[in-house]
């Protein structure tokens, strides 16, 4: 495939309202504003929009001066109307960056000589090379497999294609633990949707019973292979099982172009949504390598809760919210032969004190993936859910 963005790449489409605003303060060479004539303004350009909009830089590893230093010569020597130079140019770049702990960082070039080429991704680069990977789990899986064998009759599913194919299934197990498996997060949209499409309808049916089972004894919210999306969902989904404000960590931006102007760390937390009631009972979270962003932070939002539990694999590891520059003076940016430079726009850090930007987020119970049992119909992870709500 010549992108992954179909995994990791999705922007959150609204704004932390609890996040600090952009200052007003003028960008000194700015990124975009570089004329493209030589690569070595390519490189100029490109290093200065790292150097001022990447918010890692006090726990990142790279040495970007060092890369100033050992780059800059390199592409002095290139030629942007030399094919051959172009794609070294791009080798470059992958060197540069492969370091980098920011999980959502993704570097696309708008030159047709790269036209065939990967965006640069280096957390996916590193997870193919883990020792520990694999594929995510087929939402096939959930659509067919669990409805039929693990939900009681009545369960809903559908799908809808927009930007991207969105999945739901939800239900119940054994009457009173309420289930629901979706595969990206654009729920409060499709739910407000005028149109009646699949998801609208799944989504009515968890919220029903959510409402109505008087004896619910838990919930499985099943995020295995999210890559992420709206941030309004958080409040939407998590917002109806909370009656009081639910802090899970907080957030954290540039504010000048300083590498390390940083705004002070304000706080990350949910909202509850009006006419719903807490949920007492256990509700358990599956999540797995194939976690990503929202997908994260709504994990973290449910082990904030008292009887939030989370059961899987550790998740991705890119849980910095994403949004366009023009509110806070970091994140992502374009520039000369680069389409865009993917970055996030905060740093999140969790309730206990921890980052868990490039590294993830740790289960409760560790169950990994078992790819001969998903072949013979059986859900290990979910079993495991299961279990510890009996």
């Amino acid at each position: 495939m010549k992108r992954f963005n179909h995994y990791i790449i999705l922007s959150f489409t609204t704004l932390f309202g609890f996040a600090s605003c952009r200052k007003e303060i003028p960008q000194i060479n700015r990124p975009d504003d570089y004329i493209a004539g030589s690569f070595s303004e390519v490189f100029e350009a490109y290093w200065n929009g790292m150097n001022n909009n990447y918010v890692f830089w006090d726990i990142d590893t790279t040495n970007w001066d060092r890369a100033y230093r050992q780059y800059k010569p390199l592409f002095a020597q290139l030629n942007l109307t030399d094919s051959n130079d172009v794609r070294k140019g791009y080798t470059y770049f992958k060197e540069m960056t492969a370091g980098l702990i920011d999980s959502h960082y993704d570097l696309s070039f708008n030159d047709p000589w790269l036209a065939d080429s990967m965006s640069i991704n280096p957390a996916y680069q590193r997870k193919l090379n883990s020792p520990a990977y694999h594929d995510p789990i087929n939402p096939g899986h959930f659509y067919y497999t669990v409805s039929a064998n693990y939900l009681d009759q009545g369960w809903k599913r559908g799908f809808v294609n927009l930007d991207q194919q969105y999945v739901a299934v939800a239900g119940t197990i054994n009457q009173n633990i309420l289930y629901l498996y979706f595969n990206a997060f654009n729920l409060k949209s499709l739910y407000e949707s005028d149109d009646e499409n699949a998801v609208k309808i799944v989504e009515e049916h968890f919220f029903e019973l959510l409402k109505n089972t008087t004896n619910i004894k838990g919930i499985v919210l099943d995020v295995r292979g999210n890559g992420g999306g709206a941030l309004v969902d958080l409040n939407f989904l998590v917002g109806k099982m909370i009656d009081k404000r639910l802090d899970l960590g907080f957030t954290r931006s540039k504010q000048g172009n300083g590498r390390l102007d940083y705004s002070p760390w304000v706080p990350a937390f949910v909202t509850p949504e009006a006419g719903w009631k807490a949920v007492t009972a256990p509700i358990v979270i599956l999540a797995d390598a194939w976690s990503i962003s929202m997908a994260e932070m709504t994990v973290m939002a449910i082990k904030s809760l008292p009887n939030g539990h989370f059961v899987g694999e550790r998740t991705w590891g890119g849980n910095g919210p994403l949004t366009g520059n023009t509110y806070f003076n970091g994140g992502q940016f374009s520039s000369p032969l680069i389409n865009l430079t993917y970055t996030s726009s905060l740093a999140l850090k969790y309730r206990d004190g921890k980052i868990y930007e490039g590294v993830g987020f740790p289960p409760d119970l560790e169950v990994k993936y078992n790819e001969e049992a998903l072949l013979q119909g059986r859900d290990p992870q979910l079993e495991a859910a299961l279990a510890m709500i009996h």
